[in-house]
């Protein structure tokens, strides 16, 4: 017998037991207040959580932040609600992005689990604005705000192909030398407006 062989004997001998598939079907992780959740969650990761009663009081809310105050170029795809300075409809080529200071755009679902919001790029000329801008705001109806991610996906739909992802605060890495870098390679801040209103 050859070593080959004797090599696959042993694997052959060694095989375990099928292992069934978990079902789903399962008591998941809840929380009291999913909102509270999501909010302690995401702050605890680089982001920050507001809630509005609408999206008027966004404005407001964003003219706070030095971030939003100091941007030269802004973009919103949200209507009404973030006093852009350019359109995206103006800009063909998703490297005209580069440049942008700070976005607004809308998020779909948020999940107090790991303060995650899901974003597709649905009514979005370039996906990449997500992840290119320097400063990064999503607004979410409050109503969207779930406790886990089974729930987050039981809303989705994959029926057609589409972009979409969670993101969650700002970009972060932590591989050099073991030191927290904000925005190495995205969003150096990320807001999270809850609005009760429908977006």
């Amino acid at each position: 017998m050859s070593s080959r062989d004797t090599i696959l004997k042993a694997i052959r001998k060694s095989q375990r037991e099928a292992t069934p598939m978990p079902t789903l079907e399962q008591d998941w992780l809840r929380f009291e207040d999913p909102i509270d959740q999501f909010t302690k969650v995401l702050e605890s990761v680089g982001g920050e959580c507001i809630r509005v009663n609408s999206r008027s009081e966004i404005d407001a809310r964003l003219a706070g932040f030095p971030q939003f105050e100091s941007a030269n170029i802004r973009i919103s795809t949200v209507e009404g609600v973030g006093q852009p300075t350019v359109s995206m409809d103006s800009i063909s080529d998703p490297h005209g992005l580069e440049m942008v200071d700070f976005a607004v755009m809308s998020g779909e679902i948020a999940v107090g689990e790991n303060g995650a919001v899901w974003v597709t790029d649905e009514m979005l000329k370039h996906r990449v604005l997500h992840f290119i801008a320097q400063h990064l705001a999503l607004v979410v109806p409050v109503g969207n705000v779930v406790n886990n991610m089974h729930e987050a996906y039981e809303r989705l739909s994959f029926e057609s192909r589409r972009f979409g992802t969670f993101i969650s605060g700002p970009s972060k890495t932590a591989d050099i030398e073991q030191s927290l870098v904000i925005g190495a390679h995205g969003p150096r801040s990320h807001l999270v407006f809850l609005v009760d209103d429908a977006v």
